[in-house]
């Protein structure tokens, strides 16, 4: 399976150490370089940027062909290239968490999964304890709809 995923679902599960969840769902995961170097900035947090500094090998960093076109210029860096790069390398799945972003990523024909997707999948398999990781991501500065969380904390409430 091939998967590419865009700068803040890696981040928040470095920061709520879950990301190996990746490796154990996909295999391997790609990343453009706008979003290795998102990681990698000086405003990333400093644990995002040790954990980086030293990326297992199933995060591979590739570059863009080319330039994306102007429909993606709306969008951010590392969410414009993830897109473009999906598309170049017809990913089977895109990790997005940006409603704008994913919106536009499903427009042009890509799967989609976001972190709190990630999350539920993985406590499907039994990788997690949903609960317990939505309690550390809700330590984080990670935003998502009261009502979804209520909804999903239900839905998983049983797993991990």
């Amino acid at each position: 399976m091939m998967v590419v995923s865009d700068t803040s679902p890696i981040c928040y599960l470095v920061l709520i150490d879950e990301i190996d969840l990746l490796q154990k769902l996909y295999g391997r995961v790609i990343i453009p370089q706008a979003v290795y170097m998102e990681l990698t900035a000086v405003g990333s947090p400093m644990k995002v940027q040790a954990w980086m500094a030293q990326h297992p090998r199933w995060i591979e960093v590739q570059s863009l062909v080319g330039e994306p076109d102007v429909e993606l210029s709306q969008l951010d860096a590392g969410e414009c290239a993830a897109i473009a790069l999906a598309e170049q390398m017809r990913a089977n799945l895109v990790i997005l968490d940006e409603r704008a972003a994913r919106k536009v990523a499903m427009g042009r024909g890509l799967k989609v999964i976001g972190l709190l997707g990630i999350l539920g999948a993985s406590a499907e398999r039994g990788l997690v304890n949903f609960p317990m990781t939505i309690d550390r991501l809700r330590q984080t500065n990670f935003w998502a709809s009261p009502q979804l969380i209520k909804l999903l904390l239900e839905r998983y409430s049983d797993n991990g």
